[in-house]
């Protein structure tokens, strides 16, 4: 009796099905909505366990740490995704389809990948997703799940904190003068802090009823006193001091979240009286300076010689007998490091006298820009050269460099100014009216 085999002829050759070449990667996001997932150590151990247990062939094994609640930010994910269009890869093994993607972005590359038949498989801990519609579609149901969790954790968490808020609780870290409650039932609870708590109410009673600056303020804490905040053991900035000065929530009420205009009554005991706070508001008004409306040349590029503090300045103005009015710029010490420190000020134009001097002493080579001033004048006397119609060699000498350099000091705009003094390659020091290089 004959046999017939199942390859016929005129039949078509049946190819055996290429082999997935898989990445395993694993991904935990440091947000605290995921602390119920497996750790990324974890996940790797799982999954190469399933790859052995059912031979599955892993090329590369990719680990990342972020969230991946927005589109395309994660570096890790965009090689994955680079590595599959470039064919190194046909398949991913990943814990779970939440691992890949928490968004619509991120979910659609995949699934496009998948169509074009550039990745062939998704396996997960407990299912596989391939090019057919009704697995392309639960994994998009699967991952858009994981993405409601996260737009309804949002809303809750902010319902949440609302909520705490109308029940007169400070939902943030307590202000410098209070303490957060530890006990769990007490979530939201401050009370004074029986240290600084004191320190924070005599801040504004001596701004209130001695009439102290915010700088005076600032000297007290950090010489007298020696303050520290509780976390990181810092003192206060001057910045600092003045945005203490001018919150509410010291005198029982709050605005959360801050310029939001939603305001509530506070449950904590308050440091203060509105009266002693509105004395103060109306004291620190005339105090507090706007540094971005005033921009001065040299502030930023000095250090003081003798305590180490930064530079500041200040402008007068002078009105003369006959209607004129002259600018007046002084640099002195901030004194921040050294409330006594006896730097003094100096004019702007004596302290221009003084740069130009060293521009005339100074070994060009200390000028980190002494190629991109040479380039500058050269272009210049090209400009000449073109314009008188003469054709001779054009040569920059050190003397046109040492030129263009007190030029610009006399001339130039505070930012080239800066861009010039900011480049000596020593440290510029001004001490007891001295400009000093070291």
């Amino acid at each position: 009796m004959e046999k017939y085999t199942s390859a016929q002829i005129g039949s078509p050759t049946v190819l055996p099905p290429e082999r997935v070449q898989y990445c395993l990667y694993a991904r935990k996001s440091t947000e605290s909505d995921e602390k119920q997932a497996l750790s990324i150590d974890s996940q790797v151990k799982e999954m190469l366990q399933i790859a052995e247990r059912e031979n599955l062939e892993i090329v590369d094994i990719r680990r990342e740490s972020h969230s991946a609640k927005a589109s395309g930010q994660r570096p890790v994910f965009n090689d994955l995704i680079r590595d599959l269009n470039s064919g190194r890869y046909t398949g991913i093994l990943t814990w779970a389809p939440d691992r890949l993607s928490r968004n619509a972005g991120d979910l659609g590359t995949l699934v496009d990948l998948m169509d074009e038949k550039r990745l062939h498989q998704i396996r997960t801990f407990g299912q596989s997703f391939e090019n057919s519609p009704n697995e392309k579609f639960l994994l998009m149901i699967l991952c858009s799940q994981a993405k409601l969790e996260n737009d309804n954790k949002s809303i809750n968490v902010k319902r949440g904190l609302r909520t705490r808020c109308e029940m007169g609780l400070w939902p943030c870290p307590a202000p410098m003068g209070y303490l957060n409650e530890k006990r769990v039932d007490r979530k939201g609870h401050v009370y004074i802090d029986p240290e600084r708590g004191p320190i924070i109410k005599q801040m504004f009673e001596k701004v209130a009823y001695e009439k102290w600056s915010g700088k005076k303020i600032y000297h007290w804490l950090k010489f007298e006193l020696n303050f520290k905040t509780p976390n990181g053991n810092k003192g206060l900035t001057l910045s600092n001091i003045y945005l203490l000065l001018q919150s509410d929530f010291y005198y029982g009420t709050f605005e959360y979240p801050r310029k939001s205009g939603l305001w509530y009554k506070g449950i904590h005991e308050p440091l203060i009286t509105k009266e002693v706070f509105d004395m103060v508001r109306q004291q620190i008004k005339t105090q507090i300076i706007r540094v971005e409306d005033k921009e001065f040349a040299f502030t930023k590029i000095m250090e003081c010689g003798l305590c180490g503090s930064g530079i500041t300045a200040d402008e007068k103005f002078k009105k003369q007998k006959n209607g004129n009015i002259h600018r007046h710029v002084y640099y002195g010490c901030t004194k921040s490091k050294d409330k006594n420190c006896k730097c003094g000020y100096i004019n702007e134009e004596d302290l221009l006298k003084q740069f130009e001097g060293l521009m005339e002493k100074i070994d060009l080579n200390e000028l980190g820009i002494k190629e991109k001033i040479k380039d500058e004048v050269a272009r210049v006397k090209k400009f000449q050269r073109v314009i008188l119609g003469t054709k001779e060699n054009i040569e920059v000498k050190d003397i046109d460099v040492r030129n263009y350099a007190k030029y610009l000091l006399q001339e130039g705009s505070d930012l080239e100014k800066r861009e010039l003094l900011g480049c000596f390659k020593s440290k510029i020091l001004l001490s007891n009216k001295v400009i000093i290089l070291t």
